[in-house]
């Protein structure tokens, strides 16, 4: 069995929680939260042994396998140095950092423990988007040329994440993580991305935050690809998550939101809709299994694997800072209004 500690017990928490749930050998022994009434609440729901304020206590036992950040972007960095300190392994959402010194500090503290460090970017361990990768392995569209992404909702569901203070940006440092490491993982990641175009605005949202609430990313490959990533945190209608990869020889296209297998009219409430939705009545379109179709049960299953056979993760804390040199660059093209190249 692997034992495992969910380091927060808020949104993202509550996702691990429910792709774990058919994830084999493991158990969920600890959960911490920076709020005892969360912590409670949030381990009774999944009936975890011991909920804890006290992170320095869980850190310090010698029974659980692997630990998981899973709190707001201000805490990963703390949190990931005293778990390479204590020589743990450890699993932390996306962003890794809120920019790419702490994304830096964070690798080099984990690779420097030795033990198994995991980035959990969702996106890339998508059924729909690990088949399409699988597709452009086989030849099936030739040479990627082109791949366009869209990750966008109409706006956080925490106010914490209004404060680019805490967050280390606005729309684009939130959902471009996504789009970015899909667009790595369709080209290969031996193609790295050189230079990056970016413009965000905020357009809407301007008594909330003083960070972008829509943005664009242009991503430039080695190879002469080109990403394009559209993110917005003004968009109704619900989470809406879509790929188009362009190849010499075909294209392919992913779509797990608006595209759902389920419609649905009512008149009255239908209770919980999908991720973000703005309406739970009318014409709505629910989505089965979500930690399913966002990849979230397959990143846990690989990782809980990882721990238990020993083995370095698809997706490790390289992968999160690289994703934040590329977000540094966007945000100094968007101030700069140019093309501006990418630093490792």
């Amino acid at each position: 069995m692997v034992n495992i500690a969910i380091l927060g017990s808020g949104f993202v928490a509550e996702f691990y929680m429910q792709g774990l749930a058919n994830v084999n050998g493991h158990r969920v022994v600890a959960n911490y939260s920076r709020n005892k009434k969360r912590a409670k609440t949030f381990g009774d729901r999944w009936n975890i042994p011991t909920s804890t304020t006290d992170v320095d206590s869980l850190i310090a036992r010698d029974d659980i396998h692997l630990y998981i950040i899973a709190t707001p972007n201000e805490s990963h960095l703390p949190l990931s140095l005293a778990l390479s300190k204590a020589r743990r392994n450890q699993v932390c959402t996306k962003p890794l950092g809120r920019d790419r010194k702490e994304a830096k500090q964070m690798m080099d503290a984990a690779k420097k423990s030795g033990a198994m460090h995991g980035y959990a970017e969702t996106e890339v361990f998508s059924p729909c988007v690990v088949k399409a990768r699988e597709t452009i392995e086989a030849g099936g569209i030739g040479r990627v040329l082109w791949v366009r992404s869209r990750e966008s909702h109409s706006g956080p569901h925490s106010p914490h994440f209004w404060d680019i203070d805490k967050t280390g940006g606005g729309a684009m440092n939130d959902l471009a993580c996504h789009t970015v490491e899909a667009a790595r993982y369709f080209f290969g990641k031996e193609d790295s991305i050189t230079e990056v175009m970016a413009w965000g605005a905020n357009l809407v949202h301007k008594d909330k935050t003083k960070g972008e609430d829509n943005a664009l990313l242009l991503l430039k490959f080695h190879s002469g690809g080109i990403a394009h990533c559209e993110l917005s945190w003004t968009t109704k209608g619900g989470l809406d998550l879509r790929n188009e990869i362009h190849g010499t020889e075909g294209s392919l296209f992913t779509d797990v939101t608006r595209g759902t297998p389920l419609q649905s009219f009512t008149t009255r409430s239908a209770g919980y809709v999908i991720e973000k939705a703005d309406s739970d009545s009318g014409w709505t379109r629910p989505l089965p299994e979500e930690a399913f179709a966002y990849g979230y049960q397959a990143e846990m299953r690989h990782f809980v694997e990882c721990v238990r056979d020993g083995k370095a993760p698809r997706e490790t804390y390289e992968d999160g800072y690289i994703v934040n040199c590329i977000l540094d660059a966007g945000y100094r093209s968007m101030r700069q209004k140019k093309w501006t190249r990418v630093t490792y």
